[in-house]
């Protein structure tokens, strides 16, 4: 009889629900934490951060939110608890190993030449049967390290966490020559609430970056500062930021950018040629959609006036994953001046603080410099693997996204799934629903095409994002489109995709995780 032992990396949502879901098919996996808690990206946040997606999209299909917590947008401190009583309802933690950082991970028993002649993924396109093996080696808290073996191995270890992106500059123009302190916005996440406000209380702070983490923590130091120290908010490229995700007549996103109606406005990786017809026919739908968010943001929030209007359609953000919930009252603290807003191209650093656009006679006098500027996830995801090759594969080519199969299987790397990778509208939903694919693909409800078809679909969804989400194409981002996404898992399976009761809900309701509860063969 096959070992079927499987491993999962990472005791965030993603890595809470592969253990659920693995453990629902008979499995015991043992999943590895670097950290002394669960929860992931939750564990490490700042003090005022709240749910970005409305409370009703992120929730696990099968353990609704305490009637506790009230409000849409819940606070950090409760989705953590969330998630806490999650795992503690499903006896998850039994299975986790705090403190344990996994430091590598090797593929053996398989050469490199057997793997190139391979037409099917692991050698016969199932999770098990092949000669291969993962070998993971694990550092304790107290640096002693232990080596286990695994013949399926999942990666949960998210892409906005771990390693900072931070810029590089010309000698004598960076850090090195700065007064004060430069930090990343990892950094001030990570301390204690006690501690990141005595950072940023009564100094000058500049925040460099455009997304959600940025706007947070701007919004942060001015609700400390006030006025009297204004925070200054650098940015290069203006993403679209909504105040409540909500627009004229109660109208919300689900209903313009999570209906079935909606992804008929866009073309689709795979699409049959009726499909494509009724796009094109009906991309000024698309468009009117498009701009009346952006009349809408432009309309309500002080954007001409700050020149803050993005160049880019909402839409595209929407592809991209780059639309952003604004913090509350952001732009009532831009108008006080407790935020001043900064748009430049290029910048570098002087002995005071910051030089914008080579403007060299009027430098940002500041004492502290908060880089929000992302994380480098794909080389996160690359240094897990002992393998050249691997890693190689994981990089891809300069001008491609990170080639996964249905976003979970990588077509040249063997009995491993990553989770979590590539985004959503809510990433809880999206985890949820590749977790209880893989499940089944784990229980041989089903196997996987050849490596060349594999492909051949990867290179459909690497198409589609650089149609919609133009320079953010790498970015990796179902948000438009997680219907039709969810469709592809849905037939995989052998369930029906049509969910809904009815024809009006089918198209025009938005889609939520209350549509996928259980999803099984012919359910």
């Amino acid at each position: 009889m096959e070992e079927r032992r499987v491993a999962i990396i990472g005791a965030g949502i993603s890595g809470l629900l592969a253990c659920k879901y693995t453990l629902e098919k008979g499995f015991i996996p043992i999943v590895f934490e670097a950290s002394n808690a669960i929860g992931g990206v939750w564990t490490q946040t700042i003090e005022s951060t709240r749910l970005q997606s409305l409370k009703s999209t992120f929730e696990f299909t099968d353990f609704p939110w305490p009637r506790s917590v009230r409000g849409s947008f819940p606070h950090s401190t409760d989705v953590l608890m969330y998630v806490e009583e999650y795992a503690k309802y499903f006896g998850l933690m039994e299975y986790i190993q705090l403190n344990s950082n996994v430091i590598g991970i090797n593929y053996v028993g398989v050469c490199d030449e057997e793997m190139d002649s391979w037409e099917f993924w692991s050698g016969n396109g199932k999770p098990f049967g092949s000669k291969g093996k993962w070998q993971i080696l694990v550092q304790r808290e107290d640096f002693t390290t232990q080596e286990y073996e695994v013949e399926f191995l999942i990666l949960c270890i998210g892409r906005y966490s771990g390693l900072a992106n931070m810029p590089e500059f010309p000698v004598g123009e960076g850090p090195d020559v700065f007064a004060g302190k430069v930090i990343h916005s990892m950094e001030y996440s990570a301390m204690d609430n006690e501690s990141a406000r005595k950072l940023i209380k009564g100094k000058r702070i500049a925040v460099i970056g455009s997304q959600k983490s940025a706007v947070d923590v701007a919004a942060e130091c001015a609700n400390t500062n006030g006025p009297e120290i204004p925070c200054t908010l650098v940015q290069r490229t203006i993403p679209w930021g909504t105040p409540n995700g909500r627009f004229w007549w109660g109208i919300n996103l689900g209903f313009l950018y999570g209906s079935r109606f909606s992804e008929l406005l866009v073309h689709k990786p795979g699409e049959n040629v009726i499909y494509s017809v009724l796009a094109s026919l009906l991309s000024p739908v698309r468009w009117g959609f498009s701009k009346f968010v952006e009349s809408y943001l432009t309309w309500n929030l002080p954007l001409k006036k700050y020149n803050m209007v993005p160049k880019q359609s909402f839409l595209q953000d929407m592809s991209s994953c780059k639309a952003i919930l604004l913090p509350d009252d952001f732009y009532g603290k831009v108008e006080e001046r407790s935020i001043i807003l900064k748009k430049t191209q290029c910048f570098n650093f002087c002995k005071e603080g910051l030089i914008l656009d080579g403007e060299v006679d009027e430098p940002i006098k500041v004492d502290l410099v908060i880089f929000a500027t992302g994380y480098k996830g794909q080389e996160k995801l690359k240094n897990m693997f002992s393998s050249k090759s691997f890693q190689n594969y994981i990089m891809g080519s300069p001008n491609s996204v990170v080639p996964l199969y249905r976003h979970i299987i990588h077509p040249r790397i063997p009995n491993l799934a990553i989770i979590g990778y590539s985004g959503s509208i809510t990433n809880l939903h999206t985890s949820e629903m590749r977790c209880q694919w893989l499940a089944h693909f784990l229980d041989q409800t089903f196997k996987l095409p050849s490596i060349k078809e594999m492909e051949k679909e990867i290179q459909k969804w690497e198409d589609y994002m650089k149609t919609y989400a133009g320079k953010e194409y790498k970015r990796a981002c179902i948000a438009a489109l997680h219907i039709w996404y969810n469709d592809q898992l849905c037939k995989d399976i052998g369930c029906n995709n049509r969910r809904k009761k009815s024809f009006y809900d089918e198209w025009f309701q938005p889609y939520l995780q209350s549509d996928y509860v259980r999803l099984s063969p012919n359910n």
